[in-house]
């Protein structure tokens, strides 16, 4: 098919073969791919709203065992600036985050392997009943595959345990890039794709939701990347469990992966994946724009290109600020930069329930 041809049948809501996808992908003139995922994100989402969750994301520990060499986070036992936190200290941070109006908390830490899996079940069970104004969003694929690996249970009785103690939803982090020819150079103690898949997969049938991530920049190319997208929108028609896509680039500062690749990401890539993301991935409703890792400015772009979502606030934030990526915000400036894009600015819950809509103020005559 010629480029004309795909366009046609995208605009008629046909899926993409991966061989079609990569064609797109290489071929697709930037606000082509715009305009297309613009209209595809108007059909799933008619209204003029963005949305955004009050969100903060702390750490229980950095120690981890999985060195990862594009993570400037993690540390060892006995390095320095190493720590675990209690539960109650994790607790208490909470309670402060939900005074400031937090309604997530995004919570994930290292692998550490001195943690029993009791110390997951208390920090949920605890989060859901002394502190219930925050939903729990707790705990990547490769913590819940620590988790199994400390305790020596299967991935289905730690998923079930914690869902018992109250836990619903669970971030995407940990996939990184759906291929293991990329996985074994970036992070060859982490498990392979079909490790991720199967804890996501687990999970939904269990009941939760989850959101699928992808983080590019680093050593993959356009194959990987519609592979990766490919697992994701297979698994979604397989369980239906996810909430989002959420894509995002790699940051080089502090990490070993800096010495190979030492530049960012452009911000024309990122707006050319969330655009082919919307196209590709057609049984997602929501693709999520991140003025966080890829600038204020970037994330209103991506508004535009296929994204409804605006991610969340961040009130604290760890991960990138180790690699020296630091950008912040708060509730009144993303309401502020989803209006100068054009749209009114919904809250949402976690699993995109709109809590509240703040419309623009018309500036017409």
């Amino acid at each position: 098919m010629t480029l004309e041809q795909l366009y046609k049948k995208i605009r008629a809501g046909d899926r993409l073969t991966q061989a079609e996808g990569l064609f797109v992908l290489q071929n697709g003139e930037l606000l082509d791919l715009g305009d297309l995922a613009n209209e595809i994100r108007f059909k799933k989402n008619p209204k003029p709203q963005v949305t955004y969750v009050v969100d903060t994301n702390p750490n229980y520990t950095n120690i981890c065992n999985i060195d990862c060499i594009f993570c400037a986070f993690y540390r060892h036992p006995g390095e320095e600036g190493e720590y675990t936190y209690t539960v109650d200290h994790m607790l208490q941070k909470f309670r402060e985050s939900a005074t400031k109006g937090v309604t997530t908390v995004l919570l994930q830490g290292g692998v550490n392997p001195a943690l029993s899996f009791e110390y997951y079940e208390e920090m949920v069970r605890r989060t859901v009943k002394e502190v219930p104004e925050i939903y729990p969003h707790f705990f990547s694929t490769s913590e819940i595959i620590g988790m199994a690996q400390v305790s020596g249970l299967s991935l289905k009785d730690v998923l079930q345990r914690l869902w018992n103690a109250g836990l619903r939803s669970i971030p995407g982090g940990g996939a990184e890039i759906l291929s293991d020819r990329v996985k074994k150079k970036i992070s060859s103690k982490k498990g392979t794709s079909k490790d991720w898949l199967n804890v996501m997969r687990e999970a939904h049938r269990i009941g939760y939701r989850s959101t699928a991530t992808m983080m590019y920049g680093h050593l993959e190319n356009d194959e990987d990347i519609v592979t990766h997208l490919e697992y994701v929108r297979k698994l979604q028609d397989e369980t239906g469990g996810f909430t989002a896509f959420v894509p995002w680039s790699f940051k080089p500062g502090n990490t070993p992966l800096e010495k190979i690749i030492p530049h960012y990401a452009t911000s024309t890539r990122y707006q050319q994946l969330i655009a082919f993301s919307r196209i590709y991935l057609d049984n997602f409703q929501h693709i999520q724009a991140s003025w966080f890792s890829e600038g204020k400015k970037a994330g209103q772009i991506a508004l535009h290109f296929g994204a409804d979502d605006f991610g969340g606030t961040l009130l604290e934030e760890n991960v990138h600020a180790a690699a020296n990526f630091v950008n912040k915000t708060n509730t009144e400036e993303c309401v502020q930069l989803v209006h100068e894009s054009g749209f009114d600015a919904a809250q949402r819950t976690t699993l995109y329930e709109i809590l509240n809509v703040r419309e623009r103020v018309s500036t017409a005559a």
